[in-house]
């Protein structure tokens, strides 16, 4: 049988700030996950190392659109360090789906594209239009309701970024 393990005051919600107030202090948005390549994790707004992507968050890249929204939900996460939630993001393939859900309503996307290999400057795979500026032809040209997820590549490196792509198949409201 498992020990018990009695609950301390870490394991509970500080009980003298309402409920709203802790949510609002949460660097957690949304939360993101996908079957087929085991991902499952919060989004957090930013993508800086120290504040976002090194406390295990994925982090959604600031004027991207929000989920669901027209243009590109771009996002970034960490792959072999601090939670790796885009460990095996390498694994989608076209026709997986990948679920955002927020408080407001549950998105799902359909990766159909991806770029194996790009420069770490590559802005254009996070683009309104995701294309890349690197890669002739890798991406999309008009305009649509985009994911884009980014991490680095080859593992255990930073030298390029790998990217998979979807398109907003369905909303369903909470």
């Amino acid at each position: 049988a498992a020990a018990h393990r009695p609950q301390g005051r870490r394991d509970r919600p500080d009980r003298r700030v309402p409920a709203t107030a802790r949510a609002r202090r949460s660097p957690h948005r949304a939360a993101i996950s996908a079957r087929t390549s085991a991902l499952t994790a919060p989004v957090a707004q930013g993508v800086s190392k120290g504040g976002v992507l090194d406390k295990g968050y994925v982090g959604h890249y600031p004027h991207t659109a929000q989920p669901g929204g027209a243009g590109n939900f771009a996002l970034a996460g960490h792959r072999n360090t601090h939670g790796e939630p885009f460990r095996y993001i390498n694994r989608l393939r076209a026709g997986d789906e990948v679920r955002v859900e927020t408080r407001e309503a549950v998105f799902t996307y359909v990766v159909d594209k991806g770029l194996a290999q790009t420069s770490a400057r590559d802005s254009g795979v996070i683009a309104k239009v995701p294309r890349s500026d690197v890669r002739a032809g890798a991406g999309y040209r008009k305009p649509g309701y985009y994911l884009t997820l980014t991490t680095c590549t080859p593992e255990f490196t930073s030298t390029y970024r790998l990217v998979v792509w979807g398109k907003l198949a369905a909303m369903r409201p909470r």
